[in-house]
């Protein structure tokens, strides 16, 4: 499965936690960080610490590689039309 956003990043999350029968609260307390953390975490807020949502993703059995070099992946990523950054803020004036 690719992902393209952090959206389709908290969508996975919630999926592998409501597969584990967690609930919001449980996984909190198992990554050490706030409820309101994990429900922004699912709801795809692109500001979301990246340390946090890495501990919250390994706490629902997700790993995280890079497969950019795997040639036996035959599936490739859909052309993302805003670019991979398009939900990173951009603070310069036009």
């Amino acid at each position: 499965m690719w992902i393209h956003n952090t959206k389709e990043f908290g969508e996975l999350v919630r999926r592998k936690r409501k597969a584990l029968g967690l609930t919001q609260e449980e996984l909190a307390t198992r990554c050490g960080v706030g409820v309101r953390f994990i429900v922004d975490l699912e709801g795809g807020k692109p500001s979301c610490q990246l340390g946090k949502a890495l501990t919250a993703a390994a706490e629902v059995g997700l790993r995280l590689g890079d497969i950019s070099n795997d040639r036996t992946s035959t599936e490739q990523p859909k052309a993302d039309e805003e670019g991979p950054l398009s939900q990173i803020p951009n603070f310069r004036t036009p």
